[in-house]
């Protein structure tokens, strides 16, 4: 039984990860921790030392968590920095899994089988 060659597109299917997008932080944000803060959006970006703009932007998923919110974020909730910047990886990973396009065939190493 002949199969068909395959095209460089099907090569780049993912088929790994999570079958549903991974959640923006802003959404965790507000959906999770804003409601049980019980604090205004204007004094949560004061305490946090940002912009009001800068948090709306991130609750309405139009800005990523820098590594700079990322601090604050985990200082402010005592869950550590590495926590806020792992959900933005996810976000994106996922996210560039499916959308970008990468045209860069793997290297054949040196010793490998």
């Amino acid at each position: 039984m002949a199969t068909e060659p395959k095209d460089r597109d099907s090569e780049q299917q993912v088929t790994k990860g999570p079958a549903f997008k991974p959640a923006h932080p802003g959404e965790i944000l507000r959906e999770d921790v804003l409601p049980e803060l019980d604090m205004p959006k204007a004094k949560l970006a004061q305490h946090l030392g940002i912009s009001r703009n800068t948090l709306y932007k991130l609750l309405n998923e139009d800005q990523p968590v820098t590594l700079d919110i990322a601090l604050r974020l985990g200082r402010a909730f005592g869950n550590g920095a590495r926590f806020w910047l792992a959900l933005q990886m996810q976000h994106d990973l996922w996210t560039a899994e499916r959308e970008a396009r990468v045209d860069v065939e793997p290297l054949n190493w040196k010793g490998a089988a």
